[in-house]
């Protein structure tokens, strides 16, 4: 072979990878999804995800593990870490990732400092981990190793409060972790105070009141999940007991101030409803909610510039009691897990209209809780 021959093949050669590196990047994923164990279910799961035709393969324990309702993946994408939902023995677990296969190898386990931990968070720079302890009402950061194991303790805070409804808001309940953008400040939405609870995050990962240290909702909401607007100007928070999204301004300094909250259901619902997950399109167009009991998912659009919310539609999530959903890298579909139809269902989503189309494809997983994707 001569030396242009021998360019030529390497140049073809380079093109290749680096076009399997884009493809891989731009449309394979792995898919992990939480699950309560019982039955059905013994710990994590993992699908392929191919974003480019919508097909979800079918779905393998990539660890065995009790209760992991939440996960949450390391930025670099080499680690991925669970929560053990237990009572006062909730714990965070370390894995790292085998990408070709989506196996999890079990890194190191440490207690979680509260009860009932429910929700992880790790911070952009991958140092710090967060989590929320729902029964015991507490949120704490761990440090991150770089070999991806759950270090010491950095802090934690106990909230205190109750609300109005007596069976469930006798006390705190910390439902989720949720960081800014500029790792700056977390909000924990409490379930039990109708709170949604801030926090200035040192660099360290230690935790201070932010000032005011939370934003109030109406009495009876129930606080669960929050989400930040990609422009970095509103906010979203989910209810759970009153089924209903509040949208906030948010002034990049901590301080969320209340636009409206609009109710998830529709007019002429009966019966218990708890909204379970909140999240919003890479566009900023589209807020969508799942809703355990009217079993769907309400979509919202955005007011550009004004962050408050119209309904769009409310669709069936197919299947009884939908808990995490999430939309897929690329904007272009939805996978929304039910729990009680052992269940996860991919939605079509279209971008212009922010409304969902089910595509047909069902796949088992026993009762999941959370999705979250991993570029292949």
């Amino acid at each position: 072979m001569n030396k242009r021959n021998a360019r030529l093949a390497a140049a073809i050669g380079a093109l290749t990878v680096l076009s399997g590196q884009v493809w891989a990047a731009g449309s394979q994923y792995l898919v992990y999804f939480g699950t309560y164990t019982g039955p059905k279910s013994k710990g994590i799961y993992v699908s392929q995800f191919d974003a480019s035709t919508g097909k979800l393969g079918p779905a393998s324990l990539a660890a065995e593990i009790v209760r992991p309702s939440w996960v949450t993946i390391h930025p670099n994408g080499k680690f991925l870490y669970s929560v053990s939902e237990l009572g006062n023995d909730s714990s965070i677990t370390g894995f790292s990732i085998d990408k070709a296969t989506g196996k999890l190898t079990m890194l190191n386990s440490v207690p979680t400092g509260g009860a009932g931990a429910c929700h992880l968070a790790v911070d952009k720079a991958g140092k710090t981990i967060f989590v929320a302890n729902y029964n015991s009402g507490s949120v704490a950061s761990f440090r991150l190793g770089a070999d991806g194991k759950v270090g010491d303790r950095v802090s934690l805070v106990q909230h205190k409060g109750s609300s109005v409804d007596a069976a469930r808001q006798k006390g705190p309940h910390a439902h989720a972790v949720v960081l800014s953008a500029d790792n700056k400040f977390l909000v924990v939405p409490d379930l039990g105070t109708d709170q949604y609870m801030v926090y200035r995050v040192a660099a360290d990962g230690g935790l201070s009141p932010a000032d005011p240290p939370s934003a109030k909702v109406k009495p009876g909401l129930g606080p669960r999940h929050f989400a930040f607007h990609p422009s970095g100007k509103f906010a979203y928070g989910l209810n759970e007991m009153g089924s209903a999204v509040t949208a906030f301004n948010y002034d990049g300094k901590g301080v969320l101030n209340e636009i409206e909250t609009k109710s998830n259901l529709p007019p002429d619902f009966k019966g218990e409803d708890n909204s379970a997950e909140i999240d919003i399109d890479n566009g900023g167009k589209f807020v969508y909610a799942s809703n355990r009991g009217d079993d769907s998912i309400t979509v919202y659009s955005i007011a550009p510039g004004k962050g408050s919310i119209t309904t769009v539609e409310k669709v069936s999530t197919q299947g009884k009691i939908p808990r995490g959903f999430k939309i897929d890298p690329t904007g272009k579909y939805l996978i929304a897990g039910n729990q009680n139809s052992d269940n996860v269902v991919v939605f079509q989503r279209d971008a212009k209209t922010g409304k969902l189309t089910p595509t047909g494809q069902v796949v088992e997983v026993g009762a999941p809780v959370c999705v979250q994707y991993l570029p292949k």
